[in-house]
């Protein structure tokens, strides 16, 4: 089934005059004086980041492919999706490695292995609901009701729910994966934007005379050792604040300048989206 549908897809952007190909991408230079940071670590550095987005629109057909291009050209997603009737056909050509690249935060020791796959939609009769199929087996049904958007995915002992809706001005989101559950809570007062999860975090967004500040407050990391030998131990890192103040130019491009309270850091950054 996986490879008829592959055909399927290759066959319907190969024999089809391509309607459409879209460029976007992003481009940003950074330096960060890395603050108090002790030995090497404090020496001042600076970053360059450069990511492409090819998107090619065939009839009902859409591939979309992004690759980092700062330092030679390495693909970092692909996906092939079209639509038959009620059904649509999303395939995850990439095959990323997903190990961590941070030790220090529970990640994967190495590559899980191919993740590439093949999802099946189906947007069934049954009120606003959509029944999803994947190539792993798991069956994923979503929809709006009432207005609260959820969606439930069942898998091999790890149910997966997710829920948001907005209600009284206030945009709230639930996630229970397997048992462990968090949450979100957005709103705006007197012209800021505010969100809480449920890691402590809060972040607090605002204009001022054309610029726009961020101010996010990460509480504490504690440690937690590993219980399986794919995944890092976490390590315990204190609460830090960050203050980001970022000004839109005329040229197209954005000047910011971010304060770390974690290691007393400044980061001035230039970037530009098109």
């Amino acid at each position: 089934m996986k490879k008829l549908i592959a055909l399927f897809a290759t066959t319907a952007v190969a024999s089809s005059a391509m309607g459409a190909i879209a460029l976007s991408g992003t481009a940003s230079v950074a330096y960060d004086d890395n603050g108090s940071a002790a030995g090497t670590a404090g020496a001042s550095t600076t970053t360059y980041d450069a990511d492409l987005t090819i998107t090619g629109t065939a009839g009902a057909t859409t591939f979309t492919q992004t690759m980092d291009i700062d330092a030679g050209i390495s693909v970092t997603a692909g996906t092939l999706a079209t639509t038959v009737g009620p059904v649509t056909i999303s395939a995850d050509m990439h095959n990323e490695d997903d190990s961590a690249t941070v030790t220090s935060t529970g990640g994967l020791t190495s590559d899980s292995g191919d993740n590439r796959s093949v999802t099946v939609s189906l947007d069934a009769p049954i009120g606003d609901a959509t029944i999803g199929l994947d190539d792993t087996g798991d069956v994923t049904v979503s929809g709006t009701f009432s207005g609260v958007a959820v969606a439930h995915t069942v898998k091999d002992g790890a149910d997966k729910t997710t829920g948001s809706a907005s209600i009284a001005g206030m945009d709230i989101s639930l996630t229970n994966d397997a048992g462990s559950t968090e949450w979100k809570i957005g709103t705006t007062v007197a012209g800021t934007a505010v969100t809480l999860n449920s890691a402590k975090a809060v972040t607090a967004t605002f204009g001022v005379t054309g610029n726009t500040v961020v101010v996010s407050h990460t509480a504490e990391r504690a440690s937690r050792a590993s219980t399986t030998s794919t995944k890092h131990s976490v390590a315990q890192k204190d609460a830090y604040t960050t203050i980001a103040v970022s000004r839109a130019l005329t040229s197209g491009a954005t000047l910011s300048a971010t304060y770390n309270t974690h290691d007393s850091s400044l980061t001035l950054k230039a970037a530009v989206a098109f």
